[in-house]
């Protein structure tokens, strides 16, 4: 009898919780743009003159990690440093320069009755996240969703929970100094899974759900959501050299993207390379150099450069997403196989072609179907922020509402204004 009264007691409470979202999100429908930007600065002000608060709640958390023997990469993204508070509020204030995407006409016309069409953008109304291990998300989505307009209601994990408390404070904070709702951003942390598992079931009261974070918490959500979800991807990511590629180039486009930050979604994680590519050695001893852990196939294995390590690849390293020093490399004999391979392999993410053949360029991004295709470029340039979207959501591989990184206008919804004189449908 008690544990029903307390799983009542819950669901009672994040009830409260989607009611006083969708008031705040009525009320951030009615902002305009200048009352919008004031409190993205706000945020962003209150993010840096608070850092050393959130900096001491990030280290609990990341000490309890550590103690529990949690992997190096969800430790790099659950950390908060300097450095990238002074990243999160840069991209707050950034948010605070774009375009609102609310009102945006995306198409209208005078039809011949006279009748005056117009399709506009509006926000969703009350969207919520369900993440883990990534404190940088909390801020993101809470700025993206002030800026287009919505509420948002946050499920973040116990990995970062003190983080996620302590930055929740200081934006419902900033919220209220500028005149805004409180309430446009709220958690149900506090709750733990049955939070997240209400909110999943709370069709009607939450518009649209986003997960962020690995595979199993992503199918979780897709699996088990009453609530339209926008799935965000995990990304085996691949790097195709082929025969005309320059070795300085692709040297240093396969550093960037395996090694500047490996424990994120859009890093490299298989090396596609064709056999009459002659920079195989250069890219194979700097990846070495840097502490990359090769896993090949047979012929690679074969050219390896002297006092180039490597381990033979399986169709295990194919499918995997490391986010990690890791890397699978494979020899090619054509694009049409390099091609299939990802057709294969790829999660839908990102991919990348290195070439000086323009048309092996063009027919790459004909026939790679993924959300985002690179040419002559580092992967992780897959990102809202890198891509003038001023943050991200999270970076989508469906193919519905929103593909890609989600910005502002991923945010958002459309609705008809038709305007007329008396006419009547005859």
């Amino acid at each position: 009898m008690t544990e029903q009264i307390v799983e009542q007691d819950v669901a009672a409470e994040v009830r409260a919780i989607t009611d006083r979202a969708r008031r705040a999100a009525r009320r951030m429908a009615g902002a305009n743009r200048a009352w919008k930007d004031k409190g993205l600065r706000a945020m962003a002000k209150s993010l840096l003159e608070n850092q050393d608060a959130v900096l001491a709640a990030n280290a609990k958390d990341v000490a309890v990690g550590r103690d529990n023997g949690t992997s190096a990469s969800m430790l790099d993204r659950l950390t908060l440093t300097k450095v990238r508070m002074q990243g999160l509020a840069s991209a707050l204030e950034n948010l605070a320069t774009l375009p609102d995407p609310v009102g945006n006409v995306v198409r209208g016309q005078t039809l011949p009755n006279g009748l005056r069409m117009r399709q506009i953008n509006v926000p969703m109304g009350v969207v919520a996240a369900i993440y883990e291990a990534r404190p940088n998300v909390t801020v993101d989505i809470a700025g993206l969703a002030l800026k287009s307009g919505n509420a948002v209601i946050l499920r973040g994990g116990t990995a970062a929970a003190h983080t996620n408390k302590a930055l929740l404070g200081i934006l419902r904070d900033a919220l209220e100094l500028v005149g805004l709702p409180a309430d446009a951003v709220q958690s149900v942390d506090q709750y733990g899974r049955e939070g997240a598992n209400l909110i999943m079931k709370a069709r009607g009261a939450v518009d649209v759900l986003i997960p962020r974070g690995g595979r199993e918490l992503i199918q979780s959500v897709v699996n088990n959501s009453a609530v339209p979800v926008i799935e965000t991807g995990e990304g085996n990511v691949h790097i195709f050299i082929d025969s005309s590629a320059k070795e300085e180039m692709s040297v240093e486009i396969l550093l960037n993207a395996k090694t500047q930050r490996p424990s994120v979604c859009n890093t490299v994680e298989t090396l596609l390379v064709h056999k009459d590519a002659k920079v195989l050695p250069a890219v194979l001893r700097a990846l070495a150099k840097a502490g990359v852990r090769l896993h090949v196939d047979e012929r690679v294995q074969a050219v390896l450069p002297a006092g180039v390590t490597a381990t033979a690849a399986t169709d295990e390293d194919w499918a995997t997403e490391y986010m990690d020093l890791d890397l699978a490399v494979k020899m090619v004999d054509s694009m049409d196989e390099a091609i299939k391979h990802i057709r294969t392999w790829s999660t839908g993410h990102t991919e990348a072609i290195l070439t000086n053949d323009l048309s092996n360029a063009e027919r790459f991004i004909a026939e790679i179907d993924s959300a985002a295709v690179i040419v002559n470029a580092s992967t992780r340039f897959t990102d809202g922020g890198e891509l003038g979207l001023g943050a991200e959501v999270g970076i989508s591989t469906q193919k519905l509402h929103a593909r890609g990184p989600m910005g502002l206008t991923e945010l958002t919804t459309t609705k008809w204004i038709v305007q007329g004189e008396g006419q009547v449908r005859s």
